[in-house]
């Protein structure tokens, strides 16, 4: 298996960086997609999203590369769009997502369920201020400082925020058809405020924005419930974890025993030399 993940690594990095970001695909004839060669469609923001969430690029740079590429090329002041340029005309190899008005549908408009992804692209290399950012852009409560443009319920997300190729950029289309809740709520509590689990117990690694001071969470776990207070220390991502008052190595809480049913957890964010 580490074999196969190495041998596709090996592909991606030859056959999917176009130089600044990760390609989109490749049509039938062999020609790229959402290459700086192409005309239109140039960037996308799928593999820019899934391929840092993979862990490609994090410790050489070319994550922070495309994902600035992605602030750069595809966010919006009402969220991150799929991609650019968008197409002007239909291209009859690409099919339907040509076939749409620009800024609309797949045609480079805003789908709210493919924008968590590069929200937890983010926390990867530690960006929470950049995260936190994009959470806020598409969140429908926080919309409704634009209602008059956007015009849907500020309790649920619609699938489609009309992009700014648009006639009318910022308005929502289809709410309620779409996954695009449970991909935002992955983000904000698993990696922006970075409880997650895992095989071998509850991982708690904020990668918070730098105005944030401090946080409480509680978080029902095998069983277990978990009182979480997240405290900033310092400036970065540096996490230390106290259990019941007792300090831990790494983010990773240990299964505790099975009569004990609830703990309490203290977070240090960040390093108070910096």
């Amino acid at each position: 298996l580490h074999n196969k993940a190495e041998t596709m690594k090996d592909v991606i990095w030859k056959s999917g960086w176009d130089g600044n970001w990760f390609l989109r695909a490749y049509d039938d004839f062999g020609d790229p997609l959402g290459s700086h060669l192409c005309e239109e469609g140039q960037i996308f923001i799928e593999p820019q999203g899934i391929c840092v969430m993979a862990g490609l690029g994090i410790d050489d740079g070319r994550a922070k590369q495309a994902l600035d590429a992605v602030a750069g090329r595809l966010a919006t002041p009402d969220g991150i769009v799929l991609h650019q340029p968008a197409f002007t005309r239909y291209y009859l190899h690409l099919g339907e997502i040509s076939s749409y008005p620009p800024g609309y549908k797949e045609n480079s408009g805003v789908f709210c369920h493919t924008n968590p992804w590069i929200m937890i692209a983010e926390t990867k290399i530690g960006r929470g201020d950049k995260a936190f950012d994009y959470y806020l852009r598409i969140n429908p409560s926080y919309r409704q400082n634009v209602s008059e443009i956007h015009k849907c319920e500020p309790y649920v997300y619609a699938q489609l925020i009309a992009g700014k190729d648009a006639q009318n950029p910022g308005e929502a289309k289809n709410s309620w058809l779409t996954g695009s809740a449970a991909w935002n709520y992955v983000a904000i509590t698993q990696y922006i405020l970075g409880i997650r689990p895992t095989f071998d117990g509850l991982k708690i690694a904020p990668v918070i924005p730098s105005t944030w001071q401090k946080f409480s969470a509680q978080r029902f776990y095998r069983g277990v419930l978990y009182h979480i207070q997240a405290e900033r220390i310092g400036k970065g991502n540096n996490v230390q974890l106290e259990i019941d008052g007792k300090p831990i190595r790494g983010t990773v809480i240990p299964i505790p025993p099975s009569n004990i049913k609830e703990v309490h957890v203290s977070v240090h964010v960040g390093n108070p030399f910096l």
